[in-house]
């Protein structure tokens, strides 16, 4: 059997020793399997549900399991839809079961396709970023399961992004399908504790509580990088982009590309009229970003950041603001740099303020230490496995 890479962080914060391998939840069947028995079960899966080589759907059917629908996020059931791409209902072909989309006309379970569903299983690898969609598409599973009485199971997954907590916390006028509570850009916690969370501090609407239980990963700690076996999603295709992408995000709330359409994407950022710059690529269609990215086909200048090594960002544990704060300086158009999205990536008005001020990346970050300790009494409550070491 084939498990992943987990490589510790240690006390010095620039070196690196092997740890044991872990076992996302997935694995742990003789937790799980017997509570889906002689049940209608409804998976949110996608492309990232697999055991080894096989995925979840396929490993339940073959144990007379009754998987009777899928639910499937932003980016689809097979994970290769563009970002943002609304999704209808669909059949999968293998299986001929039905997909219900809740990346289209719908975000949550709507009430009637879950009236024959007993059980809900939960299994989608995430990337601990507030603005990646997952969490908020499982707050949305939890509570349409808590209206029909329908207990969900997590199966827990490793976070790539766990091993620190950095930027700041949503501000409640600035929720959206990407930021719908208050925590940080990075949050250090996996799916499973986020689902905690969300239940123990009532952020279900009308303070409903879900019937859920998390399947724990095994071997996993918050002072861990993970390896991520497969792409979580089309835009984040390597470790260098998941590491990436807390910082590069912000971009898709400004008038830069940040390399969407490009062989690298969240690992450059340009713009045609960005100065002292001297890299430059082109967007043009690509799976992922096929239909229209941002600045497709102008020449862009920018920053290149393919040849960062990953393990060295990863160990900055920190939002890094240079980028866009360069982009900012070296724009000559600052009256538009700034699109309304920006704020719901941010979550909150106060980094558009800080940039323009000209205030200094350190004083912004110090800006939000505050309400990252506030959020740190709330976080410790849920945690399933060890936390990482704060120096």
């Amino acid at each position: 059997m084939m498990f992943f890479m987990l490589i510790s962080l240690v006390m010095c914060g620039d070196a690196i020793d092997e740890k044991q391998q872990i076992e996302p939840g997935i694995h742990q069947f003789e937790k799980y399997l017997d509570r889906l028995k002689d049940k209608n079960i409804g998976l949110v899966v996608n492309h990232t549900s697999l055991i080894d080589d096989t995925h979840l759907l396929d490993t339940l059917l073959s144990y007379d399991i009754n998987v009777i629908k899928i639910f499937s996020p932003e980016h689809g059931f097979r994970g290769t839809a563009d970002a943002g791409q609304h999704l209808s209902d669909n059949i999968d072909e293998k299986t001929g079961l039905p997909i219900i989309s809740l990346y289209g006309k719908n975000r949550k379970p709507p009430q009637e396709s879950l009236s024959d569903v007993d059980v809900i299983v939960f299994d989608i690898q995430d990337v601990g970023v507030r603005f990646y969609t997952y969490i908020s598409t499982l707050t949305y599973v939890m509570e349409a399961a808590a209206e029909a009485s329908i207990p969900v199971i997590v199966l827990d997954r490793p976070n790539p992004n766990g091993h620190y907590v950095d930027g700041p916390v949503l501000e409640d006028m600035h929720q959206s399908f990407v930021g719908l509570h208050p925590v940080p850009i990075v949050y250090g916690m996996t799916m499973g504790e986020y689902a905690l969370m969300v239940n123990g501090e009532k952020w279900l609407k009308d303070t409903l509580k879900c019937e859920l239980t998390v399947i724990e990963c095994a071997n996993y700690a918050h002072d861990s990088l993970y390896q991520l076996p497969i792409a979580p999603s089309p835009n984040l295709p390597n470790m260098r982009s998941v590491y990436l992408y807390p910082s590069l995000c912000f971009f898709e709330g400004t008038p830069l590309n940040a390399g969407r359409g490009t062989d690298f994407p969240f690992q450059v950022f340009g713009h045609p009229e960005l100065k002292n710059a001297e890299f430059t690529y082109t967007p043009v269609s690509k799976p992922g970003a096929s239909i229209n990215p941002k600045l497709k086909g102008e020449l862009c200048y920018g920053i290149n950041l393919t040849g960062k090594d990953p393990v060295l960002v990863a160990l900055q544990r920190t939002i890094d603001l240079e980028y866009l704060i360069f982009a900012y300086q070296n724009m000559p158009d600052k009256t538009d740099f700034f699109i309304p999205y920006f704020e719901n990536l941010a979550g909150t008005t106060k980094v558009r303020q800080q940039i323009i001020k000209g205030i200094p990346e350190d004083e912004i970050q110090q800006s939000w230490k505050e309400d990252i300790e506030n959020f740190h009494k709330i976080r410790k409550k849920y945690l399933l496995y060890p936390d990482f070491t704060l120096f």
